[in-house]
């Protein structure tokens, strides 16, 4: 089958996956920035993001989005493995690893996108991280590099349920606006270039205009509810013609990074909410898990379906596994039975990452040894951290 497309990711956050998982307040500023702030850099990232994307590979995700820093180390480790790779580089509000100053990641973002741009498996992309922590004026520019260099632009957007506020502290405009997208649709932020992540809090009129816009959206909601940030009203985006796909954020938010078990919980998720279980054939959850996904991306032309002229990215599921059994409906199968350890090849751009359950790329050997090293180093820091480790 095609290969699947996880586009939404932050895959150097793998080294500190499971840290902080014990009653703690806010994730994000007592646990994660703490860590950042102490222990990115350059090594870390790369290496992190060399064990996240063996791990994909191992799933059956033959591309995704990722946003964080240092994208261009991100960029040497996905080509190690041999991952297709959409690759955003963030650009924040604050001082953070790869910028001493505010927005340094603009300047950052255009160097990155000029030495990859035409790569076969990298491409380069912005990522203004959210409304809330970039200004207009900087949201702007990002969107003017992604004009300019005809590269995707990746944020993460209306995500929390008192979001609206959080951008309206740092957009003071926004006031005269009824939506935090009717407002970014407004100062002409909004086009067919933007994959937006997560879109919990939106209405009709607000599907609308993302849809009028061409907006991909990345569907995360293993991360929504463990995060408890909401519900999305995917479903009814989907309806909508809405080009969407799916996604796990990072490995700090979901803890998993494979699309085979996102589909089982997209469907259950919105049967749920809306109590009715006919929300999602299998066939329509397979189809979010691919051709769903470069569509977001507007790849569908060249990724997300086995077709004669589109690149060679496909995986190998064992149909015999116990848990594919009896398998009279192939897409039932493998959207509500199948396990990342059911796939048994990866192959991307034509090239063998894994065969028979072992990557071919990569010196796991030599990996294991910088990968231990980085475990070492964040379990020390965690262990002073109240919450980070128990």
């Amino acid at each position: 089958m095609p290969g699947m497309i996880n586009l939404h990711n932050h895959i150097s956050m793998v080294a500190f996956r499971g840290l902080g998982e014990y009653e703690v307040e806010n994730l994000l500023f007592d646990v994660m920035f703490p860590l950042e702030k102490e222990l990115l850099n350059r090594q870390l990232i790369r290496v992190s993001a060399r064990q996240s994307a063996i791990e994909l590979a191992m799933g059956g995700v033959t591309s995704f989005a990722d946003m964080y820093y240092h994208e261009d180390e991100v960029a040497i480790a996905v080509k190690d493995v041999g991952l297709r790779g959409v690759l955003g580089q963030t650009v924040i509000g604050f001082p953070v690893v790869d910028s001493p100053k505010p927005y340094g990641g603009l300047a950052y973002a255009e160097d990155f996108i000029r030495k990859y741009q035409g790569d076969e498996l990298i491409t380069p992309a912005i990522a203004p991280h959210a409304p809330y922590t970039v200004d207009k004026e900087q949201l702007l520019a990002a969107k003017a590099i992604s004009d300019q260099y005809d590269v995707p632009m990746l944020m993460h957007l209306v995500e929390f349920p008192n979001e609206y506020e959080m951008v309206l502290e740092r957009h003071p405009d926004m006031a005269n606006y009824r939506s935090e997208i009717s407002y970014l649709d407004q100062i002409g932020f909004l086009g067919p270039k933007l994959l937006a992540a997560h879109v919990l809090y939106l209405d009709d009129a607000d599907m609308d205009l993302l849809k009028a816009r061409g907006v991909g959206v990345s569907h995360n909601p293993k991360a929504n509810s463990k995060g408890a940030s909401g519900i999305s009203p995917a479903w009814e985006m989907m309806k909508k013609g809405l080009d969407i796909g799916l996604g796990t954020d990072g490995p700090m938010s979901s803890n998993q990074m494979d699309i085979l078990t996102v589909m089982h919980y997209v469907a259950s998720v919105a049967r749920l909410r809306l109590m009715d279980a006919t929300p999602y054939t299998p066939l329509e959850l397979v189809e979010m898990a691919t051709i769903g996904g470069a569509q977001a991306l507007d790849r569908g032309d060249d990724l997300g379906s086995l077709e004669a002229g589109k690149l060679a990215d496909l995986i190998i599921i064992d149909r015999d596994a116990p848990n594919m059994q009896p398998g009279y409906d192939v897409y039932a199968a493998i959207a509500f039975g199948a396990y990342p350890g059911n796939v048994e090849t990866t192959i991307v751009n034509g090239q063998v990452v894994m065969h028979d359950r072992m990557i071919e790329t990569v010196d796991l050997a030599a990996h294991e040894a910088e990968w231990t090293e980085v475990k070492s180093r964040v379990e020390a820091f965690a262990k002073t951290l109240e919450g980070g480790i128990r």
